[in-house]
């Protein structure tokens, strides 16, 4: 039966279900279900996130300082992003100004983050559904250092270099111990790339693989540890020496920030000779693959981040605002305090708002997070082992967040195309470059609102975004050393940390651009304990079921009219739902018209 969504989009459930189990390759709960037509295209998707997070249970009646330390555990791959949205929520509750230095520092790690987040997926998570590391051992290395050459400065760029790399590989081919790169399907023909081009990514992999090591040094040196860094509300936990060494109690010294601003600009050159070329060399081979846009044509949002000076909101680093209907010259303000703006809804989700409330949406002040697990009429299996959901009942442990009613999708896409639309200059000059650099490489002539709302899109914009990161906190490197040589040594403010001087009352937000989206958390404090404490994370943005208006979500949208080559083996199912880099995994199943399973996949 074909149904039209009221945003648009038209669902066939007829024809064979498809379900991958699970999607991501490292953590999370997800399973996504689609119905494929008589030609292998993607007519219905169906996005089920199988986990309760439950924290937001387990804050009521705590310490509001200390929720930063028990969100921070929500996702160990985002690490430090929930924790700093949290303190921003808590302090913009209680009215708490940081000092210039906290606020810099903290700047520092959520980019490091960033940067470290979008590295590691693309080339540890993301790459394998475009790149075959089987292939490479084809490869030329003379061909692969001539590549690497005519795409980027990279230094490591010799015949030899590569051959070692290709050795190494054959090596582990041979032993039968391929790790990750086992469970895959090499053969299936919508791999693209040459030979030369695999073992180039191949290589960058390892290299990423040892660089991500380093970079998250400044976390610890910052935060005393990674992953989960150390917060505090009312600043940082660091405090500033510059005439001492560590021993005198204060990490932060003039070694120490050395060290920090040479990981800085090794990062800064890893993005801009290794991450961001790979991204467009590897996307020149799929140029014909302009597939999983979805609400991105459509619909985006963030909150904005990434300020330059504290309190004042940017114009020129990556604004926030909304997009509906793929109006770019139109931007709507975005405020999370309103309640018409932000609401979540349960329809399709497994809780309940009370009797009789269930289709109501919901601001995450006045949110609600009782769980009610329940499969519908429909459904296929039983509690401990789905093997059909029912989308017409609830389906799913995420809720659906909706911005005035509009499913949107969050995350670097929605930002860059938000900062595009904007004028940002220093994004229209990386977009702009970068799809030059694709169209000659590729032999194409696509502007960016042809090829930005794409799942290869999506994977650009993440790699642009990474390298913004490295050029902002470089920046932000400098205004800390600034602030230091003129006598600012202030980490923190501890002016309101006694609950005395708190109202008995209070309530607040935080927001983060986080590296899978807009992230928000929203507290109310009483009697100087946690009363409700709710967070929205990108992935509930992108990831979240239907509504009551029947409008689906981004993951669900995304999908959408994408043909498979052979539909057990669901690469390109995988290939669009990790370009939003989901902090969940997902299960997948393969279903006759009659409704018995032809397959179950298994993704590792």
């Amino acid at each position: 039966m074909t149904i039209q969504t009221p945003n648009g989009f038209s669902l066939d459930n007829a024809g064979r279900r498809i379900v991958v189990d699970p999607v991501t390759r490292i953590e999370g709960h997800m399973r996504c279900e689609v119905n494929v037509d008589a030609n292998n295209v993607i007519r219905n998707a169906v996005s089920t996130g199988t986990m309760w997070r439950g924290l937001e249970v387990i804050l009521k009646g705590r310490d509001p300082r200390d929720a930063w330390a028990f969100v921070e555990r929500i996702c160990g791959v985002c690490t430090g992003c929930h924790a700093l949205t949290s303190v921003r929520a808590v302090e913009d509750a209680l009215q708490i100004k940081i000092p210039n230095n906290a606020f810099l520092i903290r700047e520092i790690m959520a980019k490091v983050l960033q940067w470290h987040d979008h590295v590691v997926h693309f080339y540890h998570l993301h790459a394998l559904d475009w790149v075959n590391p089987v292939n490479a051992l084809k490869a030329d290395p003379k061909a692969t250092s001539a590549l690497q050459q005519s795409i980027s400065n990279h230094s490591k760029s010799s015949p030899g270099y590569f051959r070692d790399v290709q050795n190494r590989l054959k090596t582990f081919v041979e032993s039968g111990q391929l790790g990750i790169f086992k469970n895959g399907y090499w053969d299936n023909p919508a791999y693209k790339l040459p030979p030369e081009a695999d073992l180039l990514a191949v290589t960058h992999y390892l290299e990423a693989l040892d660089f991500q090591r380093e970079i998250v040094k400044v976390h610890t040196i910052f935060g005393g540890k990674n992953p989960h860094p150390n917060y505090m509300v009312g600043g940082v936990p660091c405090a500033i020496n510059m005439d001492g060494d560590m021993s005198a109690g204060a990490p932060l010294n003039m070694e120490r920030l050395n060290f920090v601003k040479l990981k800085l600009q090794e990062a800064l050159e890893f993005s801009a000779n290794v991450y961001v070329p790979d991204v467009i060399a590897i996307a020149s081979f799929y140029k014909d693959w302009l597939y999983g846009g979805g609400l991105s044509a459509l619909n985006v949002m963030d909150y904005g981040d990434y300020e330059a000076i504290q309190g004042q909101k940017s114009t020129d680093r990556l604004p926030g605002g909304v997009i509906l209907g793929g109006k770019w010259d139109e931007i709507h303000p975005i405020d999370p305090r309103d309640p018409a703006q932000v609401q979540e809804f349960v329809t399709h989700s497994w809780y309940t708002y009370g009797s009789g409330n269930n289709d109501k949406g919901l601001h995450p002040w006045d949110g609600v997070t009782e769980p009610k697990y329940e499969l519908g009429p429909a459904a296929k299996g039983t509690k401990t082992n789905i093997e059909a959901v029912d989308e017409a009942a609830k389906y799913s442990w995420i809720k659906a967040p909706r911005w005035r009613g509009n499913a949107v999708e969050v995350g670097p896409l929605a930002r860059y195309i938000l900062a595009y639309s904007k004028g940002v200059d220093y994004v229209k000059g990386q977009v702009d470059e970068a799809l030059g650099r694709f169209n000659t490489l590729a032999g194409t002539n696509f502007t960016p609102k042809q090829a930005l709302p794409t799942t290869i899109g999506r994977t650009l914009a993440r790699a642009l975004e990474a390298h913004y990161c490295a050029v902002m906190m470089m920046d932000d490197f400098n205004h800390l050393i600034a602030n230091i040589k003129a006598g600012d040594t202030s980490t923190a403010n501890v002016e309101k940390w006694d609950p005395s001087t708190w109202p008995k009352e209070a309530k607040g937000v935080g927001t983060v651009a986080a590296p899978r989206g807009g992230l928000g958390h929203w507290i109310k404090i009483k009697d100087g304990r946690i009363e409700n404490y709710q967070c929205v994370v990108p992935t509930t943005w992108n990831g979240g079921p239907r509504d009551p208006k029947g409008n689906i979500g981004a993951f669900e949208a995304s999908l959408l009219n994408t043909p498979m080559q052979r539909p057990d083996e669901p690469v390109e199912i995988l290939r669009t739902l990790h370009s939003f880099d989901p902090c969940l995994a997902c299960s997948t199943h393969v279903l006759a018209p009659g409704g018995e399973e032809l397959a179950r996949v298994t993704v590792r």
